[in-house]
């Protein structure tokens, strides 16, 4: 074994090694409780004020306006995107236990070619993703 007289240069490859193998959840802000009125700070919906129903899996909150309200549909947002006020909603014949990140999960679509791509004016929907799509709706009737 010999020993180098100087020290490693700066391009030498060092490995990061992670503590755990899997990552913590997220943990919930104090002020942020289930019926929390929250303002949105960034995205299509900045601005406005929207009702904290649950954390999800990853870690995002489902939020909604109600969208009957404000036009704020179920979505997903990060907790480092929200203010918290003091003002809370009673969720009482809320039910969302049904809804997880997979309800938000986009379906695969084939890629088409670019010369069917320019004379197609309107996406084609199968009858799958339309149930899908009116499933979605329905259950945002629910939250209204």
């Amino acid at each position: 074994e010999t020993t180098s007289r100087f020290y490693p240069g700066d391009d030498v490859q060092t490995f990061f090694k992670r503590a755990s193998k899997t990552p913590k959840p997220t943990k919930l802000r104090q002020s942020i409780t289930p019926g929390t009125v929250l303002i949105v700070l960034s995205g299509r919906f900045r601005g406005r004020r929207v009702v904290f129903i649950k954390q999800l899996d990853s870690g995002l909150l489902l939020v909604t306006g109600p969208y009957k309200v404000n036009g704020v549909p179920l979505r997903r947002i990060n907790q480092a995107y929200v203010i918290p006020t003091s003002t809370k909603v009673s969720l009482d014949g809320v039910d969302s236990s049904d809804i997880s990140d997979a309800f938000f999960a986009r379906s695969k679509q084939p890629a088409a070619s670019k010369d069917n791509q320019l004379f197609e004016t309107e996406a084609q929907l199968s009858d799958e993703e339309k149930a899908k799509i009116k499933a979605k709706r329905d259950r945002q009737a629910k939250f209204d």
